[in-house]
Formats: C-alpha cells, sequence, structure tokens
C-alpha cells in the first residue's frame, strides 16, 4: 500500500475561481463552503469564485479562503477513499493539516484563522514591515546578511534547498536585499507582494491577541502523524501543538526540514491538496525521488483518484 502524505498550500496560492468546479460537482465540498458562510456570517465562497482579486488578495480574506478551500478539496479526496499517513502544511496551511489529522473541527479551524488573519492584518498595517525571496544563498551566507544589518530582519521561511524567504523591517529588508543582489545578481532576489512581515518578531502583537483565541478551542490527539512549521518535526502532544501554532506567528517555516522528515518516516508521494501547486515545486527541488501531485479542481482530482483511489 503506497503511503501518501498530504500538504496544505498558504498565503499565495490563491485565484479567482478556486474551488468552484470542485463546488459545483461535488455536495461534499459544497457543503463546506456553506458552514464556512453560515458560520463567518459572509459570503467567503462568492469571493472565492467570483473574485474581485484585490479583495482576495487581503490577508483577512486570503487566510480563510485557501483555508476553506483546502478543507472542501480533502473532503472530495475522502469520498474516492484516498488518506493520508503524514499531513503537514506551510504556514496558513497548517490549519487545514490539523483538520485533516483530526485534531481541530473545521468550525475551530474558521476561528482561529479568522482571528489569526485579523491580528495579522492588523500588525501589518501598524508595524510597516514587508518580505522579499533570495534564491541561489546558502542559508549561512544570507544569515550572516541579515545579522550585519541594523534593524529587524530574519529568515522567515526555509522553503527548499536554494529558496528562502527573509522578512522585516522595510529597511533592514531592502538592505539584505541590496547586499543579496551585490553576490547572487539582481534577477535572484525579489520583494513580494505581502502586507505584512510575516515570521517575523515584528509579528509579535498578532501572536499575543491570538494566543486567547488558540487557548479557547479544543485540540485532539492527531489521528496521523502531522509534522509542524517551526520544528519540522513531528508532534503529538497537543499542548506542544497548542504551543507550535502560537510560535508559528513569529517564528521560521521550516518546511525543508518538514519535508524531509515526512519522507524519512515512509511515505514518498505527496499530494498538494488545495489551490496552486507552489509545494508541489517545492517537493521536487527537495526530495527529487519522490512523487508530488496536486488537487486543486475536477481534472487534477480525477488524475490523483485514478493513481490513488479505492480501487488501487
Amino acid at each position: 500500500m503506497t503511503q501518501l502524505a498530504f500538504i496544505f498550500p498558504g498565503q499565495g496560492s490563491q485565484r479567482v475561481g478556486m474551488g468552484a468546479e470542485l463546488a459545483r460537482t461535488y455536495p461534499v465540498a459544497d457543503a463546506v463552503f456553506q458552514e464556512a458562510d453560515a458560520a463567518l456570517g459572509r459570503a467567503l465562497r462568492q469571493l472565492c469564485f467570483e473574485g474581485p482579486e484585490t479583495d482576495l488578495k487581503q490577508t483577512e480574506n486570503t487566510q480563510l479562503a485557501i483555508l476553506v478551500c483546502s478543507v472542501a478539496t480533502l473532503r472530495v479526496l475522502e469520498t474516492f477513499g484516498i488518506a493520508p499517513n503524514v499531513v503537514a502544511g506551510h504556514s496558513l496551511g497548517e490549519y487545514a493539516a490539523l483538520v485533516a489529522a483530526g485534531v481541530l473541527d473545521f468550525s475551530d479551524a474558521l476561528r482561529l484563522v479568522q482571528a489569526r488573519a485579523s491580528y495579522m492584518a492588523e500588525a501589518g498595517d501598524t508595524q510597516q514591515g514587508t518580505m522579499a525571496a533570495i534564491l541561489g544563498m546558502e542559508t549561512e551566507q544570507l544569515q550572516h546578511l541579515c545579522d550585519t544589518v541594523d534593524g529587524v530582519v530574519n529568515i522567515a521561511n526555509y522553503n527548499c534547498p536554494g529558496q528562502l524567504v527573509i522578512s522585516g523591517e522595510v529597511a533592514a529588508v531592502n538592505r539584505v536585499v541590496s547586499l543579496a543582489k551585490a553576490e547572487i545578481g539582481e534577477r535572484r532576489c525579489r520583494l513580494l507582494p505581502v502586507s505584512g512581515a510575516f515570521h517575523s518578531p515584528l509579528m509579535a502583537p498578532a501572536q499575543q491577541k491570538f494566543g486567547a483565541v488558540l487557548d479557547s478551542v479544543t485540540l485532539r490527539s492527531p489521528k496521523v502523524g502531522i509534522v509542524m512549521n517551526v520544528t519540522g518535526r513531528f508532534a503529538t502532544d497537543v499542548d506542544d501543538i497548542r504551543q507550535l501554532l502560537f510560535q508559528q506567528i513569529t517564528q521560521p517555516v521550516q518546511w525543508e526540514k518538514t519535508l524531509k522528515t515526512i519522507e524519512e518516516s515512509g511515505p514518498t508521494h505527496f499530494i498538494e491538496v488545495g489551490p496552486g501547486k507552489v509545494l508541489s515545486g517545492l517537493v521536487k527541488r527537495t526530495l527529487p525521488e519522490s512523487g508530488a501531485m496536486n488537487v486543486e479542481d475536477v481534472k487534477t482530482l480525477l488524475v490523483v483518484a485514478d493513481e490513488y483511489g479505492d480501487d488501487k
């Protein structure tokens, strides 16, 4: 029996129209959008399906939209008898992973992500931070640049070999980008269109507010293995999971380590559950011997179902 890892995308994977085809085709997916709209008291499904893109890109909307689309896709996969042995999610995607692992009810995931997104957007407005992708630079080399500039700047995402993201104060990030360009070339460094310095100390105000909401939610022991962002390691204790979710807002995403931990535990087949195929690309760069497929619409679903469905 093939061991599968489900991986769930984070902010940046959104697109207008996401989830619409699955919701039209599969009632179980449509029910997830209906539940979200009822719980949130807003037309999130309409925003996912029709946009406008400017509204969909706002942090307060993006995080909820991607969570709902990912869980809707997960529910459809379940009807085909496709289930994971291990799960993980990139930043925001960790919440969909927790739903998949049975740690969080979907309703509680909605509550947490609504609060998380709101507090992060608020911190972004007041702290004036930014992020930048740096390609083709060694971790130690980039860390040295961060250490040499004035102001707050740190490595926020360890995405895959040769792909790092920095986060922090605008001036400090710009200075590191300038230094990095001198070493590796202008085309390998780019500022990201984000509303704040996510996964940096500038998110501390959001983290503190989020802690109270996080403490109010019930977590259960995972039914399948889950690898967490902050450590890139498995977590089984609910108190540990709660603490890691709290830390995640200001701590780096250890995605390369996460993928390697999953592979070492057995699964070499990855399914990206939700909009886009960013994470599938990171799997191929990090674990070239492993397979990665994505599910975001009927076409990609049927390809995965043909490979891993009930009759296999």
